[in-house]
């Protein structure tokens, strides 16, 4: 695969370098407030490149999104005047049939030479700024640095994790690859202009091992999610499981777990009650009645956990804490019985199949746990985090230092979260305040006991969701906030969280810090 990579660059370079050169001068100056946001991905499930280029379009940058079609992408991103979304080619389906060996270097080739010809030629202009995300590391990397030296872009790495980190977990941190890996991500890491990092370990881990303190400007950008992630109100809610209701019936395992319903009047979470209204006119001296949606109180309890199905997230320890509350769930003559709980599990990747069965196999035989997989769109998300009880995360880290976007989003919907445990959580999660941290499956099944005795009144589980309540001693939150901010990762000011907004902490740390005066003033 090395080899292959390496051909395929040369390739590349021997091919469009001299075709570039003639063509520059026919080509535009480089546009001034002008950046690329690369995403060698799917851009719509890239949500912090997403956001990225929602703060370069408002603060007046010409806007050009590179990277594969797939998920839609936001809405405030598609209806953003200044950016533009230029769609990398796919390699022709046909090529699937060949053998890997044969695949793979015409894979790579192919990938560079359509970064290249999107990049220096298909947008309008030469960029000022060029900004990716990492991982992947190869050919971003690489090409990001070939990109600067021929066009003085500055390159900007948001070092998401460590591409070589991944690897390992396939191939082993012994393996030649891996070796290759990291010496190409650490020297060609190493020349962007600017570094963003997801957590304040990541730049301590770069800075002491990759030696960047002398090298480009370094700034923490802890994710946060947009405003318009927030606390579903009843409403909300019943609107959402009205759309969902057929994924709600889907089977008779999940028909006898759930109450009965009959949409649009309820659904399994909430109904609707009559309600006399002011705003409606009077009928033979009687108000008109208004059916409002509220939460039912005999509602199955909601989890809900989001993943890319990946080898950094062991689903079998959510499979064995679900088997393990299923059987306490059983037990009659509790005091504070424990409800019966929907898990949905939303997103799509590799290991979904291979989960699933398993999670299907083992809920044949459970009365009190059903657990489903969704996939929905980006409008609907925000609203299944905000409605739920619970959520999970079982993000283990390759590297130990990044933190998982899912849990910025739950926390942005005012729902605490499970997170299973590694090296630099506590920059966001604090246990027995906005949710509480596993390392086992027994762990978690504990706890997921202890949150819902006496649902929906559960006292710990109220005590966790009053933590992201405004009180009179938080900052001010404006209503466009809501609880689309977070906490500033690890940082607790007088015993309170410091709230802000994704825009508000780009703004602070990206526009004044790494822009600087190119920021557009209009």
């Amino acid at each position: 695969m090395a080899g292959a990579w390496a051909s395929g660059l040369l390739v590349s370079f021997i091919t469009l370098v001299p075709l570039w050169l003639f063509t520059r001068r026919f080509k535009k100056s480089t546009r001034m407030h002008s950046v690329v946001v690369f995403v060698l991905g799917d851009v719509g499930r890239s949500p912090r490149m997403m956001y990225h280029a929602e703060s370069f379009a408002s603060n007046g940058f010409e806007t050009y999104i590179v990277g594969y079609r797939g998920s839609k992408p936001t809405t405030a991103l598609l209806s953003a005047p200044r950016a533009q979304f230029f769609y990398l080619a796919q390699l022709p389906p046909f090529f699937s049939h060949l053998p890997f060996v044969i695949v793979a270097p015409l894979k790579i080739i192919h990938q560079l030479i359509a970064i290249l010809i999107t990049i220096l030629f298909t947008i309008p202009n030469t960029p000022e700024f060029i900004i990716a995300q990492n991982p992947p590391s190869i050919p971003t990397l690489v090409v990001m640095w070939f990109l600067s030296r021929v066009t003085s872009a500055k390159v900007i790495i948001d070092w998401h994790n460590l591409g070589y980190t991944i690897l390992a977990l396939k191939l082993g941190e012994t393996h030649p690859a891996v070796t290759m890996a990291k010496l190409i991500e650490k020297f060609f890491g190493r020349s962007a202009y600017a570094h963003l990092f997801v957590t304040n370990a990541m730049q301590d881990f770069l800075v002491s091992q990759w030696n960047l303190r002398q090298v480009g400007l370094k700034i923490v950008l802890h994710d946060r999610p947009p405003s318009h992630f927030h606390r579903c109100s009843p409403s909300e809610s019943h609107e959402l499981f009205c759309r969902l209701g057929l994924t709600l019936t889907s089977s008779s395992s999940l028909q006898s777990l759930l109450p009965n319903f009959e949409l649009p009047r309820s659904t399994p979470f909430t109904t609707t009650v009559p309600a006399a209204s002011s705003i409606c006119p009077p009928r033979d001296g009687f108000p008109s009645p208004v059916h409002l949606p509220t939460l039912r109180e005999e509602r199955t309890a909601l989890l809900v956990s989001s993943t890319s199905w990946t080898i950094d997230e062991d689903f079998g320890l959510l499979l064995e804490a679900l088997e393990i509350y299923n059987r306490v769930a059983s037990v009659k003559g509790d005091d504070q019985s424990l409800p019966r709980m929907l898990v949905m599990i939303t997103g799509k990747g590799p290991l979904k199949d291979m989960y699933m069965g398993r999670i299907q196999e083992a809920q044949r035989t459970w009365d009190f746990v059903q657990c489903i997989s969704a996939w929905l769109d980006t409008a609907d998300y925000p609203l299944l985090l905000g409605s739920a009880d619970i959520g999970i995360c079982l993000h283990s880290s390759s590297s130990g230092l990044d933190l998982p976007m899912k849990i910025v989003d739950m926390f942005g919907c005012g729902l605490p979260v499970c997170a299973l445990d590694f090296a630099c959580l506590q920059e966001l999660v604090q246990p027995g305040w906005n949710g509480m941290v596993f390392k086992s499956s027994e762990e978690l099944a504990g706890q997921l006991i202890s949150l819902l005795r006496g649902f929906p009144r559960s006292p710990m589980l109220e005590t966790l969701k009053s933590a992201f309540a405004k009180t009179p001693d938080s900052p001010s939150l404006s209503s466009s906030h809501s609880f689309g901010s977070l906490i500033d990762a690890g940082q607790d000011v007088g015993g309170k969280w410091e709230w802000t907004s994704w825009a508000d902490n780009w703004n602070e740390s990206i526009r004044q810090s790494v822009l600087g005066h190119h920021v557009s003033q209009s």
